[in-house]
């Protein structure tokens, strides 16, 4: 072979090895970034319930409540780690928490809790003042562990479709929250014993890594039967709770939530 030959081969094979070895080292440093984010991830949601519990009222309500709670969380197969959705029916006063494990295709039901006190009437809440509480598809937005009702879980009141009802120059409201006490002007109490379960259990489906907790609220369970008696009491909320009914009916059916869009001043259920 020339020696100009042998020279350009060992050159290239030389070109090749480094190559390799520099795509060995970079996937070697991609697989070590997509360890450190998965760590970080998980220091993040750990950390959500760590910094919780230094405020006392969720200490207090962790000793109080957690080991009960994770008795019939063991008992119900949903594991360490889960994901919780609350439904809510005004008419009804009932709250209820499903739960849902890593592994589980659905949710279950875990418990209803009743509400303490009502404010208004079925309906959504279209002012600021006007005491109604909001109904529609919402989730929890803030946990506040110094609330001025023992302990609060903010809902996203309002949304696009809360802003389109109420127009322009006008104020939706806000500060709605599912909270402790025995009062309320919009809000859903529960008595404080019964947010301590409420709290603690929305810290961990939250420290599990669930972002969004949703928060269904609706005027009533929307049966065709109970749409014709309240529609026919306030027929002014039909075409409105019309939007409402195919979420219910696809969660009563699927037990999971569905795709829910807020499209132009309404919600689409997809």
């Amino acid at each position: 072979m020339p020696l100009w030959l042998k020279s350009s081969v060992n050159a290239v094979v030389k070109s090749i090895i480094y190559l390799a070895l520099s795509k060995a080292k970079f996937m070697k440093l991609i697989f070590l970034t997509f360890l450190l984010s998965l760590s970080i991830m998980a220091n993040a949601q750990n950390g959500f319930k760590a910094t919780q519990i230094k405020f006392e009222r969720v200490e207090k309500a962790y000793n109080e409540k957690w080991e009960d709670l994770k008795k019939f969380v063991k008992a119900g197969g949903y594991g360490d780690d889960f994901s919780m959705l609350i439904n809510a029916y005004k008419s009804e006063g009932k709250l209820e928490i499903w739960l849902k494990g890593k592994s589980d295709k659905k949710y279950s039901l875990f418990r209803t809790y009743d509400f303490c006190a009502h404010s208004g009437t079925i309906g959504p809440k279209v002012i600021e003042g006007d005491g109604q509480t909001p109904e529609g598809f919402y989730y929890i937005n803030v946990f506040n562990p110094m609330s001025n009702f023992h302990l609060s879980l903010g809902v996203n009141y309002p949304n696009a479709v809360d802003y389109a009802r109420t127009g322009k120059d006008r104020k939706p409201g806000g500060d709605i929250y599912i909270h402790g006490n025995c009062v309320t002007v919009g809000c859903i109490p529960l008595t404080d014993e019964k947010i301590k379960e409420v709290y603690v259990l929305g810290v961990e489906a939250r420290n599990s890594g669930q972002e969004k907790i949703p928060v269904n609220i609706y005027p009533f369970k929307m049966t065709d039967a109970n749409m014709k008696k309240y529609s026919a009491q306030f027929p002014t909320q039909l075409n409105f709770w019309k939007t409402l009914q195919p979420g219910y009916l696809a969660f009563e059916k699927n037990r999971n939530l569905a795709e829910i869009k807020e499209v132009k001043g309404n919600y689409v259920v997809r």
